[in-house]
């Protein structure tokens, strides 16, 4: 695209097609803000993502500890333990289940997948959900729209049925259900920002400015890359107008891999190689609950594959 405008206005003598630069300027300038709001908005739901994990994970060994030192009986500490496993194993496939307005099947991201895999794509939740659950709540919760709500729950139930037989004491009951509560407000936040996309408009908008941009950007470097023969001597003698092509397509490609940035960090769960690693972390959470119960059989930590973590 770039090296139309040079051809016309060289060759065709259609000098007439030259945008003044100001014209072009105040284009760019108006992109540049653009970009910029939405780039700092898209790393701020990143960055949010990944405070709301980090709660989540240190929360998740607090609660294997709360129950360890709370719980009276080994293997009604496992259960709670795992149960909790589960809800985030849900948690973090229900997270990275496909929504419409995701870009990681974008044409452009599609041919980046090969280079790393998503755990929630290559095992199927409920073979996961097998290492944690008993038949009986795997049933219970099959046909739940959302799992890791049904497993909070059934923590709840578990939870009272313990305080009705009298197995434990009333403030341990409420300290533990309102820890809970936490990993309920945590479930949300991420719920949130995972189906509540970026606003479209603010998203659609940035896109026209750019290839507006791109496209007058050439049309615009006309006339200056032009009076720049004056200033030249021998074989660039009359010649200058022809690197309108190199720098225009270097400036375009400036502003458009700022907003490709910008729309790779706007879903944070989408299961692109920019995603907050909660498949990662989960499992670094699950090795470290393991170890408190003195457990020497350890899952291993997910694969880095070509330094991406998921």
């Amino acid at each position: 695209m770039g090296i139309i405008p040079p051809v016309l206005y060289e060759v065709s003598d259609l000098t007439w097609i030259a945008i003044p630069f100001t014209i072009i300027a105040l284009i760019g300038t108006a992109t540049a803000f653009l970009i910029t709001f939405r780039n700092q908005e898209t790393y701020s739901r990143a960055s949010e993502a990944r405070e709301i994990w980090g709660a989540t994970i240190s929360a998740s060994r607090s609660w294997a500890m709360t129950c360890r030192d709370y719980l009276h009986h080994e293997d009604v500490i496992r259960d709670f333990i795992n149960r909790h496993l589960a809800w985030l194993t849900a948690l973090r496939y229900q997270l990275r289940t496909h929504r419409d307005w995701e870009n990681v099947n974008k044409n452009y991201n599609k041919e980046y997948k090969r280079y790393y895999s998503v755990p929630e794509i290559v095992v199927p939740l409920e073979e996961e959900l097998k290492k944690y659950l008993t038949g009986a709540e795997l049933n219970s919760i099959q046909s739940a729209n959302n799992k890791a709500t049904q497993i909070l729950s059934l923590q709840g139930s578990a939870l009272k049925k313990l305080r009705q037989e009298d197995n434990i004491e009333e403030f341990r009951f409420l300290a533990m259900h309102d820890k809970l509560k936490d990993f309920s407000d945590h479930q949300g936040r991420s719920e949130r920002i995972k189906n509540f996309p970026y606003p479209r408009q603010y998203a659609t908008v940035n896109n026209l400015f750019v290839k507006l941009f791109c496209i007058l950007l050439p049309f615009g470097l006309l006339e200056e890359f032009d009076k720049l023969n004056n200033g030249v001597t021998g074989i660039l003698q009359g010649q200058m107008t022809w690197f309108v092509v190199p720098f225009s397509v270097l400036i375009s490609w400036v502003f458009t891999s700022l907003e490709q940035v910008g729309e790779s960090t706007e879903n944070p769960f989408e299961g692109s190689a920019n995603d907050v690693p909660i498949s990662q972390m989960s499992r670094s959470a699950e090795i470290d609950i393991r170890q408190m119960l003195g457990e020497t059989d350890l899952p291993s930590p997910f694969p880095m594959t070509n330094n991406i973590i998921l």
